[in-house]
């Protein structure tokens, strides 16, 4: 009888090892997780900074065919005026804390779009230049 009580003894040992290996699988499960739902916020901030870029090119792209349209580099200034009010406008499809600026060069057939925002999640602005020739 003896022999059955210490046959026994050796499995008290192991009590509590599976709950062990339970909380150590939570514990990484939790930590991929929380890798995930980082990746997935980086993933969110890179999509809405392509989609500034892509609306400040398309913002350049239009002050361009105004230019193209006239033959000329300087655009009217009502129709400067009405695209940097639109440029710093996002309910109208503009960017937030926009600016629109065309510096007309020496030549007057060169000129350089550039538009600067800051989105409201980052701390720096960005920035887009578009450099236009138009034919002599």
């Amino acid at each position: 009888m003896k022999k059955l009580r210490e046959t026994t003894h050796p499995h008290r040992a192991q009590a509590g090892v599976a709950l062990l290996e339970v909380l150590v699988s939570v514990l990484l499960f939790s930590l991929g997780l929380l890798g995930l739902i980082g990746l997935q916020a980086r993933a969110v901030s890179f999509s809405v900074d392509a989609e500034d870029r892509n609306r400040a090119a398309l913002l350049a792209n239009e002050v361009v065919a105004l230019m193209w349209l006239n033959q000329s580099t300087t655009v009217p200034a009502t129709a400067l005026a009405a695209w940097k009010a639109r440029v710093n406008d996002p309910k109208s499809g503009g960017l937030p804390n926009g600016d629109g600026q065309v510096d007309v060069a020496a030549t007057a057939k060169s000129a350089n779009v550039t538009i600067t925002w800051q989105a409201p999640s980052q701390s720096t602005s960005s920035k887009l230049t578009t450099h236009v020739e138009l034919p002599q």
